[in-house]
């Protein structure tokens, strides 16, 4: 037994050893370098468009692309999730940044904005991975079930529109208006929209001929990576052309060498300002991550521990924060290529990381020419992919409040935009609320007998017999804080409309939480109806209610003659108090 712990143990705290004999297998170790290698291919362009997204010089999205990229893959659960930079998390980290530091690092020419945004960019990473990790730890992975499956839809279609539109200025070639904190749409957009007539036509034909190749790449030949062909193509013709010379926009030098080391400068006036930032963040990063590390177990037929992936995403984030990292999480886009590729443990994500080295060592003069309008071609390209209106629509035929959550969260993430954050807090709070107010009105049955003996909902069966003695209610819901006053109304309002009953039954198979404020109204409620000659009698409780009653002595106080398996039991105990038994019972079954 002590040995098996100790297995547990090492395998808790190193998950790469339970993956790592797998690659003496040729088969195996063949599949993940040319997945790995699969997978760096479109990260390099991608990463570096994200960094713009980000608010961040293009090379430092390579930046994120190596350790976050090989941490997360040795300690977090999936064998095929690929971490690295998204662009829901870049846009909102360039939000939460520009905010304080005053403006974005990218081509700003106040080299104190610059350093202060790249100091912040740190500490913000650090913080995101340090919530993750405790979360991971102490095995709280339940919380991002907060964010609602229709809130996280309506949220990514605005995001993708955002960050799609927000790219609209360096297809043309103009200009973006506006500090990176004003109103997205009113300020920002319009204010490209206004200068189309300057467009710059040759990095409008860059931008249009990436999106040409990608696009018919992944109609036509899919398993080609299309970014890479787009980039390394477009690269090449604006050497050749002297695009930079012509006025366009090409990411320019790129320092060599890996990321200097460095410790976060934690300012506590900064850690409270960046802290709900972060939060938001880390939920949605990692909500994003878990959605792809699952859909993708399904697949494979893995086991998905969202606690250890926790652990995982938030090393990734802490160590990458002294690399001068920025938020990471799982990309969908890239874990599709990675599980396309043949994938079958985390070691292709650590040769995805190795290339991505040997490219800050070696290889970035070769992206000198890289034009702008490219980058900005593969971010629009990745987003418009994550927007599902459909999803919508099926959330609103589901239940009509996720629907209204849904489509609430959309309008204010758009309507905040670039704010974020503040569009999926008032959707994650309508969503709650909405389930709130569900839950505060469950329903509740009266039943009769149906000549087979069963019982029915009245509503549905209005002519089934009732004992006039005997009302029977189904509660369908908890008793908890919100409903319990409810629960009480209903049956003093059953009382009301039979004065003759003296039996109260309710069917309890339907109660599966008992909180203390469910506990003292059912306590007053016996004591209520007894005064009044009329007896409470439960069926078919769970044993967590039991158990409860039984720690607040509600159990001694209603009587263990009270309590009943079944609805069966129940009736025939309470006929035979009542003198009606035998055939009388019998009778009393049948329909009036």
């Amino acid at each position: 037994m002590a040995k098996r712990k100790s297995v547990n143990l090492k395998y808790k705290l190193f998950p790469f050893l339970e993956w790592l004999p797998m690659l003496k297998d040729s088969n195996v170790l063949r599949a993940d370098l040319i997945a790995g290698l699969t997978v760096a291919l479109v990260l390099i362009p991608q990463s570096m468009a994200y960094a713009q997204l980000a608010g961040l010089p293009a090379y430092f999205g390579l930046y994120i692309a190596f350790m976050p990229v090989m941490v997360a893959a040795l300690w977090g659960s999936s064998k095929q999730l690929a971490t690295g930079p998204v662009a829901v998390v870049s846009i909102m980290s360039a939000t939460a940044l520009a905010t304080v530091a005053g403006g974005i690092a990218l081509d700003n020419p106040d080299p104190d904005v610059v350093t202060r945004y790249i100091t912040l960019a740190m500490l913000l990473t650090l913080l995101v991975g340090l919530f993750q990790f405790f979360l991971g730890f102490f095995k709280l992975g339940v919380i991002v079930n907060f964010l609602s499956h229709p809130v996280i839809v309506g949220f990514t279609n605005a995001a993708a529109l955002v960050i799609g539109l927000s790219q609209l200025s360096k297809i043309f070639g103009v200009a973006m208006p506006g500090a990176a904190s004003d109103h997205f749409l009113t300020v920002r957009i319009w204010g490209v929209l206004q200068q189309l007539g300057d467009t710059h036509m040759l990095t409008f034909i860059m931008g249009m001929g990436a999106f040409a190749v990608m696009f018919l790449m992944k109609k036509y030949t899919p398993k080609i990576p299309g970014v890479l062909v787009a980039v390394a193509a477009t690269t090449i013709i604006s050497y050749m052309i002297g695009y930079e010379e012509r006025g366009g926009s090409v990411v320019g030098s790129i320092p060599e060498g890996l990321p200097e080391f460095a410790i976060p400068a934690l300012n506590m006036a900064d850690f409270w300002v960046l802290f709900p930032s972060a939060m938001i963040i880390s939920l949605v990063g990692f909500m994003e991550a878990i959605s792809i590390a699952k859909a993708m177990a399904a697949k494979t037929k893995d086991r998905i521990d969202p606690n250890q992936e926790l652990i995982g995403q938030g090393l990734g984030n802490i160590v990458g924060s002294f690399f001068q990292s920025y938020p990471s999480s799982g990309s969908f886009s890239r874990s599709a290529v990675n599980l396309n590729a043949g994938a079958l443990t985390g070691f292709s994500s650590v040769v995805t990381a190795m290339i991505v080295l040997i490219t800050l060592l070696f290889l970035t003069p070769l992206l000198y020419h890289l034009p702008k309008a490219v980058l900005a071609a593969v971010i629009m390209m990745a987003v418009f992919g994550l927007i599902n209106f459909s999803a919508v629509k099926h959330a609103w035929r589901a239940n009509a409040h996720d629907g209204m959550a849904s489509i609430a969260t959309f309008i204010c993430t758009l309507g905040f935009a670039p704010h974020l954050d503040k569009g999926i807090l008032i959707g994650a709070g309508l969503a709650l609320g909405l389930y709130l107010y569900r839950t505060m009105k469950p329903r509740v049955a009266m039943l009769g007998r149906y000549p087979d003996g069963t019982l029915r909902d009245l509503a549905v069966n209005p002519d089934l017999f009732r004992d006039e003695e005997i009302v029977v209610l189904r509660f369908d819901g908890s008793l908890y804080f919100a409903n319990v006053s409810y629960f009480e109304d209903t049956i003093l309002e059953a009382v009301s409309d039979n004065q003759n009953a003296k039996y109260i039954l309710i069917v309890g198979d339907g109660i599966n939480q008992l909180d203390a404020s469910g506990e003292e109204v059912v306590h007053h409620l016996i004591s209520r109806l007894r005064s009044n000659g009329i007896t409470l009698v439960f069926s078919g409780l769970k044993k967590q209610i039991l158990d409860v009653m039984r720690c607040t002595h509600l159990f001694e106080t209603l009587g263990q003659e009270n309590f009943f398996a079944t609805e069966d039991m129940a009736l025939e105990d309470i006929y035979r108090r009542l003198g009606k038994e035998g055939k009388d019972a019998i009778l009393l079954y049948q329909p009036a």
